[in-house]
């Protein structure tokens, strides 16, 4: 199919960051065939009309767990070991593949509404979210979670490995899979060892929480007299492609190694701040240069998966923190919601920048509204001003998945309803 979206204000994102006024579009199967200027010849089976909207690449929310959309209000204003521990912990051990559908499914269309094309998840029974990837249309990085707890690891460790095996690659190519090791607390040194020399035989990738917490730093070192970074480092982690989340505890000598073995940071700074869990030095990191994306994390320590708020968050925390106005500018936000996110997921070749060749997956957002006005700067635009209702269209592989806010691919109520009865279905089990 062949589709032109015409008079568009389009972010490139590209090398160069262009900025390109009164542009178009031009998608042929699936990707990018011309941008800017379209060749005249071009004829397209749709035409879109992006007057008054601006045009990015789809936003990359690079660690969530999407399920837990059934957890959304449920443990607030708790401190983060009894949030996990007493709340989150003994409420997921009631989990079914039926919940997971449909908290999938509730995570996945606030996720497309919110004009995010691509996610990273990890979670439990992963067949179920993936089966909603497949179904929705969008693109996603799935990791099935992997614990050492109850003597349960070796089925863990069989699922992951069956995951990847039937999954990676399926879906028209929108489903890549990862092995998801929860964190260095819950996976023990030999686990984590048999996890990358998996993840290394299959040439994938690992995604893992890190240096989360004060708690998990202080207890690494007096377990290993080492911190969770080095840990990781020295069990030789890191030679897979890696993606950490959080990494807020992290020191000079972290930030080195992090940068030498090209581990991607997965900053979350609404999670990181509900749960009192502190700021990541995300200007250092970048100073360093190493690979920062965006992730909301889960609905249970978010509330939304609002990947605009991320980005207005990270902008403005890390500048309050390092007292510096010039700190993680609004052009370097945008980057870290884009193409930085295709990057820590090995995607920066097909996805996360407007350019030609690469996969068709953008967003539109509707520029009219009055929080756009004076149009001075329009990245400006999307990382202060911009609100996550403003996403007016959602194209991923160039087919469209929500054109003029209307959902093409998935059934808003009957999944709410479902949704919510699946939540207090799980909450009520926890609770007996």
């Amino acid at each position: 199919m062949k589709l032109l979206i015409k008079n568009a204000i389009i972010l490139t994102v590209n090398q160069h960051n262009e900025v390109l006024e009164n542009a178009d579009i031009a998608l042929e199967d699936g990707r990018i065939q011309a941008i800017g200027k379209v060749p005249e010849n071009f004829q397209a089976d749709k035409v879109i009309d992006a007057t008054d909207q601006i045009a990015l690449p789809g936003l990359v929310n690079a660690h969530t767990h999407i399920p837990m959309s059934l957890f959304r209000n449920y443990a607030d204003d708790l401190p983060f070991w009894p949030w996990l521990m007493e709340k989150i912990k003994p409420a997921e051990d009631h989990l079914n593949a039926e919940h997971v559908y449909w908290g999938a499914k509730l995570g996945i269309i606030e996720l497309i509404q919110s004009g995010v094309s691509c996610f990273s998840d990890m979670y439990f029974y992963m067949d179920e979210v993936a089966t909603v990837v497949k179904e929705s249309g969008i693109r996603a990085c799935l990791s099935g979670v992997l614990l050492e707890v109850d003597d349960l690891g070796p089925t863990f460790m069989k699922a992951a490995i069956d995951f990847h095996d039937s999954w990676h690659g399926k879906a028209d190519g929108r489903i890549k899979a990862f092995f998801g090791p929860h964190s260095m607390y819950l996976c023990g040194p030999e686990y984590l060892r048999e996890t990358t020399e998996e993840a290394l035989k299959r040439k994938t990738g690992i995604h893992i929480h890190l240096s989360e917490s004060r708690q998990e730093v202080a207890d690494s070192l007096e377990k290993y007299g080492k911190s969770p970074v080095q840990h990781l480092a020295d069990l030789g982690m890191f030679e897979c492609r890696t993606a950490a989340a959080h990494c807020v505890h992290v020191s000079t000598e972290d930030i080195e190694l992090l940068e030498k073995h090209k581990v991607s940071v997965l900053n979350n700074p609404t999670s990181n701040m509900k749960l009192a869990n502190g700021f990541a030095p995300i200007h250092a990191m970048l100073k360093k240069g190493i690979n920062v994306a965006l992730g909301t994390d889960g609905s249970a320590s978010n509330n939304n998966v609002n990947l605009f708020e991320e980005m207005h968050l990270a902008a403005l925390v890390n500048k309050a923190v390092t007292e510096d106005a010039e700190s993680v500018p609004a052009q370097q936000v945008l980057r870290m919601a884009t193409i930085n996110g295709a990057k820590a997921l090995g995607l920066e070749n097909e996805i996360g920048s407007l350019e030609v060749g690469k996969r068709a997956d953008l967003i539109l957002l509707d520029a009219t509204k009055p929080h756009y006005f004076p149009r001075h700067n329009p990245v400006s635009s999307i990382v202060y001003s911009a609100q996550a209702a403003d996403v007016s269209t959602v194209l991923v592989n160039g087919k469209v998945l929500m054109e003029n806010y209307e959902l093409k691919t998935m059934d808003v109520a009957e999944t709410m309803r479902e949704a919510e009865r699946m939540a207090f279905d799980l909450v009520n089990r926890a609770t007996l």
